[in-house]
């Protein structure tokens, strides 16, 4: 039986110099295709089994031991590695806070590479102790400070015991287009579409498809799509009550069909069964 552990914070709501968004363990880890990344930093370790990443045309295994850090918004794809006939075992952590640039810059931190094990420093020790203290309380959130504690120990120790290797290098491209991704985290749930975002912008349309396809690989509106899609993938396992028509208008569809066409084409699955699945 698949056991999943998995906690998930409000970030809007913490203004802490270093903040845990969400942490888990997946048993056996799902596949996952981002062309639009991760609006935070995302920490993703091997606990057995191998799972490949891919990022732009290259792939990279992630064997057990071994772990990525990855920038947010570097698109990327992930999959177990199906020929080690082993479940692929993970533990991740994505986090953000109001220092987290200037922390990250200062430990010389601030770009996507791997990391791997060694008899200095285990991965798993930490996120565990995170995870176990969370299951201790439960209000977990009256936890903030502490984990916030744990995760910046756990970033030094990194720092200092983590061997390194393959750094990924930054996508330049990304610094064209931060000002507009960051305002669409912002406003996804509202009626806009590409005039709007080319209006924000103040760039033709046509400019700002060629800068998010030299990006994401994908067009403005796709990118804003997939914002929508994730949060609703988000409130459809932490609000399991909550209605998809009610999930659709939160998230910016217009109405429910569309929502439940646009879930499926996109994620090869309907909302519910999205959520059956990982509840």
């Amino acid at each position: 039986m698949d056991e999943k552990k998995r906690f998930t914070f409000s970030v809007s709501e913490n203004p802490l110099p270093l903040y845990i968004e969400s942490i888990g363990y997946n048993s056996n880890e799902l596949d996952f295709n981002r062309p639009e990344g991760y609006p935070y930093y995302h920490w993703l370790q091997t606990v057995n089994g191998e799972g490949i990443i891919e990022l732009g045309s290259e792939s990279f295994f992630l064997p057990r031991g071994k772990a990525i850090l990855l920038t947010p918004y570097t698109p990327h794809k992930y999959y177990s590695n199906h020929g080690s006939n082993k479940n692929w075992e993970t533990y991740y952590i994505t986090f953000t806070g109001v220092a987290i640039d200037p922390i990250l810059n200062a430990l010389d931190m601030n770009y996507s590479a791997f990391y791997e094990e060694n008899e200095k420093i285990s991965f798993s020790t930490h996120v565990e102790k995170i995870i176990e203290k969370l299951e201790e309380y439960q209000s977990p959130h009256h936890l903030a400070h502490e984990i916030s504690a744990d995760l910046y120990q756990f970033l030094m120790r990194l720092k200092k015991y983590g061997q390194m290797n393959n750094r990924l290098s930054v996508l330049q491209s990304f610094e064209k287009i931060r000002e507009i991704v960051e305002w669409l985290e912002q406003v996804y749930p509202q009626d806009i579409g590409l005039l709007e975002i080319s209006e924000k912008a103040r760039v033709s349309s046509q400019h700002l498809n060629s800068m998010f396809h030299d990006t994401f690989g994908i067009s403005p509106y796709s990118f804003l799509v997939q914002l929508r899609i994730r949060e609703a993938k988000r409130i459809l396992l932490t609000t399991p009550d909550l209605s998809l028509k009610e999930i659709a208008k939160q998230v910016g569809f217009n109405g429910v069909s569309h929502f439940v066409a646009t879930f499926k084409k996109r994620e090869g699955i309907t909302p519910s069964t999205y959520r059956n699945l990982h509840l």
